[in-house]
């Protein structure tokens, strides 16, 4: 398990443990979080899972890739730098720990 920190737009932060080998919008899709809508299941297809990895993370995390960072393009908050789908960040060893900022809106 990886703990995964979600701060909501509002600072509300929600630490969930999510199975390794898991996405970041799943861990938060399966525990109902608000903020993270993953309207295409994780097909890289419609941005409703924008977040902002938190600057501690985002090495570690990496850059999205060229399709992602199309995707990114799409979003309906700004995209910034530490913007990431989450359906692409998937949780490792190395993730442990991982916080994450959501956007105000995914529409």
């Amino acid at each position: 398990m990886a703990r995964v920190t979600y701060v909501e737009h509002d600072g509300t932060e929600h630490k969930i443990e999510v199975p390794q080998g898991t996405s970041v919008m799943q861990g938060a899709v399966n525990n109902m979080l608000k903020g993270i809508i993953g309207e295409c299941g994780g097909g890289l297809a419609c941005a409703t899972c924008h977040c902002y990895v938190d600057d501690a993370w985002t090495s570690r995390v990496g850059p999205p890739s060229e399709l992602e960072q199309e995707m990114l393009e799409s979003a309906s908050s700004e995209a910034k730098p530490s913007s990431r789908l989450s359906c692409q960040i998937i949780l490792t060893d190395e993730l442990d720990g991982l916080v994450v900022h959501l956007p105000a809106t995914q529409y």
